[in-house]
């Protein structure tokens, strides 16, 4: 069976459909069933994705991915530093 990759903002609406599930008596269990996810998917979802809305969700995944793209900015040039330190002090 194929995997499917859920975009964050479909994430969120997913886990907006099961609260209105819940509030309306169907059980958990039977509520993550309707969205098509297994329930650990869902209690997954909602650890990372639980009280954010589509706007935050979006801004999340902006700063994550600048996040990344700065730690290997700040790794390269650390290597960068120490092979400099090395040639410099005559150690080949």
């Amino acid at each position: 069976m194929a995997r499917k990759r859920h975009k964050a903002e479909e994430i969120v609406a997913k886990l907006r459909q099961v609260e209105v599930l819940t509030a309306q008596g169907r059980p958990v269990a039977e509520a993550v069933r309707s969205i098509g996810v297994t329930e650990v998917t869902y209690y997954r979802w909602r650890s990372e994705y639980g009280g954010l809305k589509g706007d935050q969700v979006k801004r999340l995944k902006e700063l994550e991915a600048e996040n990344s793209r700065l730690r290997r900015a700040v790794s390269d040039l650390t290597i960068e530093k120490l092979i400099l330190k090395e040639a410099a002090s005559g150690n080949f």
